[in-house]
């Protein structure tokens, strides 16, 4: 088991026994690989088995690693159509662990990183699996907010003007060197903005594959994972994001992407055809600006992995390998500029 930031069991069962209805420990910690921003562990304990998730400790930047924003976004879709795990407790007493946390149920089910997913062995059950996770997205951007309580859950309006600046300060407050694709990339989203649509909706900001868990037994979400990066946005964000995964090579970061692998081989839709689906559900003719929505998603996430190396810098970050994130940076930023090439001649 390896823990980065060691948590006294005993004081944790205690603490869990006085605030979550039912729970009773004894307990045992695992924690789980991947999840460079917040920690995560299976809690077994005498009355079953539960998630925690933890803020890490030290110094954060501002509106990073925001579990409270996780708990309470996840509290507000128990009786939606998105497939959410149930979460019982949030903990801001950082005392009790180091940090602030929150418990939740533990999903029993399947999480694939390979977007061609190589493990599943039929073109119907891929095919089917791609249109789940579209349905799951459609059914996000669907939530009422003002239903849901969760109208005050983000800025209404701008959203891509006001994520470039958030994205581009938190890049230039965690930049360990000079990378001209990154600084060629910042410039040319500022001059290419396209104009505010008066789209607003819940955004997911990490729509991805290795983020949601499938059931075991059939091509069906049970759980959208990991919604620290959730707000109130425009739902493009989210869409292009998961297209931009799925444009990466294999062997670059966590995920592996399907770039030169032929999809209509593996039953898996073309960008073409998982964007107009998705357009489909949602009552949408077409998406202009696409380039620029790709083009932003791998900024953002270039800007996300500076961060992690810059943790891994200062012996703070949550995964063992998070010094060698950094590396993926430039690759992502000059991705971003072959995307601007070819989508927006």
């Amino acid at each position: 088991m390896s823990q980065v930031f060691p948590i006294n069991n005993e004081q944790l069962s205690a603490y869990l026994e006085q605030y979550v209805e039912g729970f009773k420990g004894p307990i045992s910690l695992e924690k789980f690989s991947g999840g460079q921003s917040n920690p995560t562990y299976k809690v077994t304990s005498a009355s079953g088995v539960y998630v925690l998730r933890r803020q890490p400790p030290g110094k954060l930047l501002k509106s990073a690693h925001a579990v409270d924003r996780e708990y309470r976004v996840l509290h507000a879709l128990k009786d939606s159509d998105v497939p959410v795990a149930s979460v019982f407790h949030l903990c801001e007493d950082i005392s009790v662990i180091g940090s602030m946390f929150y418990v939740m149920e533990f999903c029993d089910g399947t999480v694939y990183w390979s977007a061609s997913l190589a493990e599943i062995d039929t073109n119907d059950r891929r095919s089917a699996m791609y249109n789940a996770m579209n349905k799951v997205l459609v059914a996000l951007h669907s939530v009422d907010v003002n239903a849901v309580g969760l109208a005050d859950y983000g800025k209404a309006g701008n959203y891509f003007e006001r994520q470039l600046g958030r994205w581009t300060s938190q890049y230039r407050a965690t930049e360990l060197k000079k990378i001209v694709a990154m600084d060629e990339l910042s410039q040319w989203l500022e001059q290419h903005l396209p104009h505010d649509d008066g789209r607003v909706c819940l955004v997911h900001g990490d729509f991805r594959l290795d983020n949601m868990m499938f059931a075991k037994d059939k091509p069906e979400v049970i759980a959208l994972l990991d919604w620290e990066l959730s707000t109130l946005g425009h739902p493009f964000a989210d869409l292009a994001y998961q297209c931009m995964q799925l444009r990466m090579p294999a062997g670059m970061g966590t995920i592996d992407g399907l770039k030169d692998i032929d999809r209509a081989s593996l039953g898996i839709p073309s960008e073409e055809e998982y964007v107009a689906l998705y357009c489909q559900r949602m009552g949408i003719e077409q998406i202009e600006h696409w380039g620029f929505y790709l083009a932003f998603s791998f900024f953002r996430l270039a800007a996300i992995a500076q961060g992690v190396a810059k943790r891994a810098s200062e012996g703070n970050a949550s995964n063992e390998h998070a010094n060698k994130v950094g590396a993926f940076v430039e690759p992502l930023a000059k991705m971003a500029l072959e995307v601007i090439a070819n989508e927006t001649k």
